[in-house]
């Protein structure tokens, strides 16, 4: 038990702070380390790591946790709350809990930083303990209070892969938008020719793209509502590297943002130009935060998108979803929608460098200093 720089909850108070926990982290979390960033008595967020493997290098996984609640602006306290599928073992020495040896080195980790503890929990499947009691006494899991009836958008029973998921759609629906994409693609390589004949859908499609930011811009005020060759449209610009930068770019900024990240795309193809250092920055996460709602109407249309698309299709449109939820600081769906695009094509290349990405990069700059839209 770490007896400097150390708060012990009495166990009423971390029954109470166990029972507010998943409102901080937007979620219930499972097979977890949950960090807490305190400022003198205040926390208003969490973050959350996968519990280490077994035979995982405990001083690198300690030594990156802290350095992660470190880089929150003010933070002089942690709490760490482990949840954990397996039981609490009754020894003749005592209560010997999950994930200790790890958490230890957490602990040691953050007392070397100069953090003070507020409390560590264990969350385990037969009860909740402390890791900073002597002598650890297993409670039951119904000392947690109930979570508090929470709106539809803000419910957080869910562990955290909850809402990662592809939307379902209808059968029908996907073969509409399949058609669609066959369609546009003709036409858009040459492969034939309008003609009074064509499908006037299919015209509308091509003249949307005559104008792809401003395109850009318009998907995102119907997220979920997009017609098929609108879809089909949005699928065929996300399969070309330059435009599917700049949608992410401008999804991230706002429509000059676009217009420039494609002029710069354009320069580069054409003429090698370098791309500006802002434009690479902000997909490394730097410089000013993006607006959370741009972000998840953006995170909404590329999740429809690929529901809907081909299966060959589906990679780009996984990718940007995986971009843009680690911009909103889910890191782990963002892993979710890259399995999901390595599995179709294991060498999609916006995929490999976002996964390379976010293994050096956990969560964006912007996550440890707030957002725009607070």
């Amino acid at each position: 038990m770490l007896s400097v720089m150390t708060t012990v909850l009495r166990a009423s108070d971390s029954a109470q702070f166990l029972g507010i926990v998943p409102m901080l982290a937007g979620f219930t979390p499972r097979r977890s380390v949950v960090l807490l960033p305190f400022r003198g008595t205040r926390t208003e967020g969490a973050m959350r790591l996968d519990l280490p493997d077994t035979g995982a290098a405990l001083d690198r996984y300690a030594a990156a946790a802290i350095e992660l609640v470190r880089r929150v602006a003010g933070t002089d306290a942690v709490a760490v709350v482990v949840y954990t599928d397996e039981d609490t073992t009754l020894t003749p020495d005592g209560l010997v809990l999950p994930a200790a040896v790890a958490v230890d080195h957490v602990l040691g980790c953050a007392h070397a930083a100069g953090l003070r503890i507020v409390d560590a929990l264990c969350v385990a499947r037969d009860g909740w303990s402390s890791y900073l009691e002597e002598a650890p006494a297993r409670h039951p899991l119904t000392e947690i209070p109930p979570m508090p009836d929470l709106p539809e958008a803000s419910d957080v029973s869910g562990d955290q892969f909850a809402g990662a998921q592809l939307p379902a759609v209808a059968r029908v629906e996907r073969e509409r938008v399949i058609r669609a994409l066959r369609r546009l693609g003709a036409l858009l390589d040459g492969d034939a020719r309008p003609t009074g004949r064509t499908d006037p859908q299919a015209i509308a499609a091509l003249v949307l793209l005559e104008d792809i930011p401003a395109f850009f811009e318009s998907v995102l005020s119907a997220p979920e509502e997009l017609p098929p060759f609108a879809t089909a449209a949005l699928l065929w610009c996300l399969e070309q590297p330059m435009l599917r930068d700049t949608a992410i770019a401008q999804w991230a900024t706002d429509l000059a943002g676009g217009v420039r990240t494609l002029g710069a795309q354009v320069a580069y193809s054409a003429r090698g130009t370098e791309l500006p250092d802002d434009i690479g920055r902000l997909f490394a996460g730097h410089g000013a935060a993006p607006d959370n709602e741009r972000l998840r109407r953006a995170l909404l249309v590329v999740r429809h998108a690929a529901a809907l698309a081909p299966r060959a299709a589906r990679p780009a449109p996984l990718t940007a979803a995986a971009w843009l939820s680690w911009a909103l600081g889910r890191a782990t769906h963002a892993g979710r929608y890259l399995d999901l695009a390595r599995r179709i094509d294991p060498d999609y290349r916006l995929a490999v460098m976002i996964d390379m990405l976010i293994a050096t990069v956990p969560l964006p700059e912007w996550a440890f200093r707030g957002r725009r839209d607070g």
